[in-house]
């Protein structure tokens, strides 16, 4: 039976479309590169379940721009989708972000949502590292077979949770969504469009 459900920020909840045009523009100026070669690159590699922005910067031997994270802002419904949920959820996150992350979440108004805060900079390990997730359950007091991890990126999300026999949502939202489902031992449970499908996939989870 479901009991937790654990998200990603990224992409998933917090929408960085602005942000990962600013971010490549911030990479790419005075470089020569052009920005539409350096995205070129960041979409095919994303389409081979990498971590397409730093395999790009690799590519082409650049170091990463500032982060614009003023741009970032919450989805649409992303709030009144956490309220609905937690009514009948426990709700954790699990995120690559920068120390100080439960403030973070405050600020855009969410932070109350949620029970388990495991974030990279405070938790000493990253995604796609199992050791995140491990912490995040062991905090929650959870089992695996009890959690389900909602994400954008299969690489970073999906695969490792599946590898510690939690559930999965792939929510295709982002570069994540170029993902290659093909090259996993095995898909996500269930996938969606963008989070607006979240909660109607839950609805129709048998979780029992």
């Amino acid at each position: 039976m479901i009991k937790w459900l654990f998200f990603d920020l990224g992409s998933t909840l917090i929408d960085e479309t602005d942000c990962q045009t600013e971010w490549v523009r911030r990479t790419v100026a005075g470089t020569g590169v052009s920005f539409e070669d350096f995205e070129g690159a960041y979409c095919r590699f994303a389409a081979q379940n990498l971590d397409g922005f730093n395999e790009a910067c690799k590519l082409f031997g650049l170091r990463k721009g500032v982060w614009p994270g003023e741009l970032e802002r919450l989805y649409p419904g992303a709030e009144e989708l956490l309220k609905r949920l937690s009514e009948r959820y426990s709700l954790g996150v699990v995120a690559n972000q920068n120390a100080g992350l439960r403030k973070r979440l405050e600020s855009y108004g969410i932070g109350g949502y949620f029970k388990v805060i495991v974030g990279s900079g405070d938790a000493g390990t990253a995604k796609p590292n199992t050791e995140i997730f491990r912490k995040a359950l062991e905090t929650a007091d959870c089992k695996p077979s009890e959690a389900m991890m909602i994400g954008d990126r299969l690489d970073n999300d999906i695969a490792p949770a599946q590898m510690l026999g939690m559930a999965t949502l792939w929510v295709k939202q982002g570069h994540g969504a170029l993902g290659n489902v093909r090259a996993l031992t095995f898909p996500p449970d269930f996938t969606a469009d963008g989070i607006w499908e979240i909660e109607s996939i839950l609805n129709g989870y048998k979780t029992t």
